[in-house]
């Protein structure tokens, strides 16, 4: 693909996914009961991203410094 229609696409998408997340948390989108605030669940996404990725890190920690005991 040609870089600029890449570059302009991610932009595209990327200007939409903060619209659409904005809008759905100023307003009430529902479906049959159910709310649909999309910045929510990103922000809980992110949150249990960061928490993996600590929890990750930390076991990668005590694997090497494990190795480094048996040398």
């Amino acid at each position: 693909m040609n870089k600029w229609f890449e570059l302009i696409l991610g932009l595209i998408l990327l200007i939409g996914v903060i619209l659409i997340a904005w809008y759905s948390s100023v307003s009430q989108w529902t479906i049959l009961g159910k709310d649909l605030n999309f910045l929510h669940s990103a922000w809980i996404f992110l949150k249990g991203g960061i928490f993996w990725f600590v929890a990750l890190l930390g076991l990668l920690f005590i694997i090497l410094g494990i190795s480094d005991l048996k040398e």
